[in-house]
């Protein structure tokens, strides 16, 4: 089967590389994706194969029956949205959408996935089950467009027992794949904090109260809290401050902007109560008023550890041991979390990195690419460990 499999990824290479250069070339972002899903559809349509329409919008699902259907339901799932970014590469696909960019890599990931749905028609009598094929929008902006999808029944009818995604990965050399078992990746809240006093003129400090010294202090308590409290992984950050005073201007209001990062759901939870705490702590020590807002996003990413292993394991037989690498935890978010909390999931990294061509930038920057060789292990590894799982 592996043999098979690798013969069918050469054989698609040319197709698939150019499906994935259309779609780097046609950005499109979140919750806008609309030409890219008519794209894929027409893809889809032009190889024969059904598919559901219009689940969040611009998502597509395709379901692909093998011998005994009924025996089991894995899903697969590739986001298809941009960021909000000038592309600055020189090559020929480069982006024809001014600030819009590929630059998360959601081209490959839908490019990967289509080449290892067609892999598994042309195979489809050789293997057992269902696998549903989850082509997600809007992965890049809250809400994001798993959890509409999920309300919308993507992993019911059939219920989804098991789902696999992939994401490139540019520290990681074309030709590897890394994975990581159970806690993988951080929640995502947004701190949006207004503080309310009262402005004047600098020179006349008995007339105003200065709303710039209690974001001073409540920068440097959430801070201190969060420093302490390292047992579990975390991360506190205030990206964002904005007065609006002058030399002798004392502002009515400051705003800061944040994040909160965690592995863990009850530690969340806590420390949405902990930072409301402390703001209500310095408001009434600075007597002023507070506005704390948690926007509540992504929540982690939990890779079920059975599944995982199992996936290593196949990896290791598709790829050669040597090509299979132990990653660590990231505190970065992402969306297929939502499907992680909802059934047993392994989301793993595609190596993407080749220095010797210049592919050497990280994710979400304007120079940002990846070594097309990696939609070959892309797709061929996915179709993989969606029969073998």
């Amino acid at each position: 089967m592996i043999n098979k499999i690798k013969q069918l990824t050469e054989s698609a290479f040319d197709e698939i590389v150019e499906i994935r250069r259309h779609i780097h070339k046609n950005p499109e972002l979140s919750f806008k994706e609309h030409k890219t899903s008519a794209y894929i559809k027409s893809v889809l349509t032009g190889w024969g194969i059904p598919f559901t329409e219009d689940i969040a919008d611009t998502g597509i699902v395709v379901l692909l029956e093998g011998n005994n259907p009924s025996s089991k339901t894995i899903a697969l799932r590739a986001d298809f949205d941009a960021l909000p970014i000038t592309e600055e590469n020189e090559v020929d696909y480069c982006s024809v959408n001014n600030g819009v960019m590929h630059a998360c890599g959601h081209d490959a990931h839908t490019a990967s996935m289509l080449g290892a749905l067609n892999i598994l028609n042309t195979l489809k009598d050789e293997w057992k089950g269902t696998i549903k094929f989850v082509f997600q929008p809007a992965e890049e902006m809250l809400p994001g467009g798993a959890q509409q999808m999920i309300k919308e029944g993507v992993l019911e009818n059939p219920k989804v027992e098991k789902m696999i995604g992939q994401h490139v990965f540019p520290d990681l050399e074309v030709g590897k794949v890394g994975f990581c078992s159970g806690k993988y990746m951080a929640s995502t809240d947004e701190l949006h904090i207004t503080i309310n006093g009262k402005g004047g003129h600098a020179a006349l400090p008995e007339k105003y109260n200065n709303p710039l010294l209690a974001a001073a202090k409540l920068i440097l308590d959430l801070e201190s809290s969060f420093v302490k409290d390292k047992e579990l992984p975390s991360v506190l950050a205030i990206g964002f401050i904005e007065g609006l005073g002058s030399t002798n201007v004392i502002p009515d209001k400051v705003k800061l902007k944040g994040t909160l990062r965690a592995m863990d759901e009850d530690f969340r939870a806590t420390a949405h109560k902990r930072m409301q705490e402390i703001a209500k702590e310095v408001a009434n020590s600075y007597n002023l008023e507070i506005d704390f807002d948690i926007r509540k996003g992504y929540p982690s990413l939990v890779n079920d550890i059975a599944l995982t292993e199992n996936a290593i394991v196949l990896a290791k037989e598709y790829l050669g041991t040597e090509n299979v690498i132990d990653l660590p935890i990231r505190m970065t978010a992402e969306d297929f979390a939502y499907y992680s909390h909802q059934v047993p999931s392994c989301f793993y990294r595609l190596g993407t990195r080749n220095e010797q061509k210049g592919i050497v930038h990280g994710l979400h920057t304007s120079k940002f690419n990846i070594d097309e060789e990696s939609l070959k292990i892309g797709m061929g590894l996915m179709a993989y460990l969606a029969i073998k799982n």
